[in-house]
């Protein structure tokens, strides 16, 4: 069976919203040379000035409302597509839960084994392994945000098989953050990789997370110790466009720092040869700061 070609929401709406905007201009442009070129000298005159103004008032009102129909629909379509990341991390977080549910049984054997063999210096080393897994699990499981959580998690898992050494840092509850779960685990997924990519040519090579927040903001920081962004590109490196990684990419990081900024937060980075940061910070809502202050 042949397949259906799938419907770009968002380059659909692209095309409409242009087309519809060459149809404005090209019915205002006809309108403006009828009435003030006088080639159409049947159409002169106060009746013929208002049915060639009414037509193009009632063109252009349907261009326009289309136009708007096709910015919402590309809109909703971005989001639909930071829900389905969402789910997807989520998906897989469960996934792993459940491995490790699974394999908790096993891993008591190993060590009963182990201890009744006398094999102590073994049965105490693959101990600290299982414990090294279970509490990076728990370290991506202290917020009270699921979909964090989630993404934490999965990043964590794959910061691990490139061989990475990954810390994270919790310090925050992350309830009622001022956008949605998954703009934030967007903006949150974009860094990490990034910062993952960064680290592809440096030995022990190092990730650290972080999550904070205090009486009037939540915050975040991803670092890793790969190479200094060149200073040259630190000024430009949150442009739309912008990429060192080839044509049709950079995107990401203007994308995270409007994200910060729509909700009238930002995003920053911080390079040295030692080590590169993008710190991000959002305001709480104001009845949260009002709790927070009458509390202390």
């Amino acid at each position: 069976m042949k397949a259906q070609p799938q419907l770009n929401v968002r380059k659909a709406a692209l095309y409409s919203i242009i087309i519809n905007a060459l149809q404005i201009i090209a019915v205002c442009a006809l309108a403006v040379y009828i009435l003030h070129d006088g080639l159409n000298q049947s159409l002169r005159g106060p009746l013929g000035d208002i049915v060639v103004l009414i037509l193009a008032a009632v063109v252009s009102w349907g261009a326009v409302m289309d136009i708007r129909e096709a910015y919402l629909a590309g809109k909703l379509s971005f989001k639909l597509h930071g829900l389905d990341e969402t789910v997807h991390q989520m998906n897989d977080m469960n996934i792993a839960l459940r491995a490790q549910r699974h394999d908790f049984l096993n891993h008591l054997q190993v060590v009963y084994s182990l201890i009744e063999m006398k094999e102590y210096e073994e049965a105490n080393r693959y101990i600290e392994q299982v414990y090294g897994d279970i509490q990076s699990l728990s370290q991506a499981l202290k917020t009270r945000c699921a979909p964090v959580n989630a993404l934490l998690r999965v990043k964590m898992a794959e910061a691990r098989q490139r061989g990475i050494q990954t810390e994270c840092t919790v310090h925050a509850a992350w309830e009622d953050l001022p956008l949605p779960a998954w703009e934030m685990c967007r903006v949150l997924s974009n860094l990490i990789d990034n910062a993952m990519d960064a680290l592809k040519e440096t030995e022990n090579p190092c990730l650290w997370i972080s999550l904070n927040e205090d009486v009037k903001s939540y915050s975040f920081e991803v670092k890793n110790n790969g190479p200094a962004i060149p200073e040259k590109n630190l000024h430009s490196i949150f442009d739309a466009g912008f990429s060192g990684k080839g044509e049709g990419r950079g995107m990401g990081l203007f994308i995270a720092r409007e994200t910060m900024r729509g909700v009238k937060g930002d995003l920053n980075v911080e390079s040295t040869n030692e080590a590169t940061a993008f710190q991000g910070w959002v305001p709480k809502p104001l009845k949260d700061i009002e709790k927070n202050l009458s509390a202390k």
